[in-house]
């Protein structure tokens, strides 16, 4: 098992409880450095289309729909990675 199916894997085992700060990490690992408006992290993503995730903390956890960008960001990227080899 990749480390992004493992990083896949974890995310949807935590959904509800994913930590706010853990899930800006992998982004930042991932996608690089956030720009960061008010309360707003936002990524760029390396394709075209809507090239952003936008991650907002609630209490210290990040919001169940955001990790499932997060989830659909790290999937497509691996697809990526994948059709590189």
């Amino acid at each position: 098992m990749s480390r992004l199916d493992e990083e896949i894997h974890r995310l949807r085992a935590g959904k509800k409880n994913a930590h706010f700060n853990d899930l800006v990490h992998l982004c930042e690992e991932h996608f690089g450095r956030a720009r960061i408006k008010g309360s707003h992290h936002i990524f760029k993503m390396p394709w075209p289309g809507d090239p952003r995730i936008n991650l907002q903390e609630v209490r210290g956890r990040a919001k169940p729909y955001q990790v499932d960008q997060v989830i659909a960001a790290l999937e497509r990227l691996k697809q990526m990675e994948e059709a590189n080899e």
